[in-house]
């Protein structure tokens, strides 16, 4: 039960990091809002079944990150 809140208390701080994020510079900060947000997600799915958890944060989280981590680069090489 404590990672159903530990869960949700990350998919927060990741979500409120996620929206206030792009005002920073740095792309590593924008790139680790999103994975606390990931992590979240996964002690959620966690707290229900180990089983889905694991299969979806390595099926979901992998190409996530390549895709978001590609278009910041492209964003940053345009300004």
């Amino acid at each position: 039960m404590i990672s159903l809140y530990v869960g949700l208390i990350l998919l927060l701080i990741g979500c409120i990091g996620a929206l206030f994020g792009p005002k920073v510079d740095n792309i590593m900060i924008r790139l680790l809002n999103i994975e606390v947000s990931a992590v979240g997600v996964m002690l959620i799915f966690l707290s229900f079944d180990e089983t889905l958890a694991l299969m979806t944060y390595i099926a979901i989280n992998a190409p996530l990150t390549y895709v978001l981590v590609r278009t910041i680069i492209k964003l940053e090489g345009k300004k």
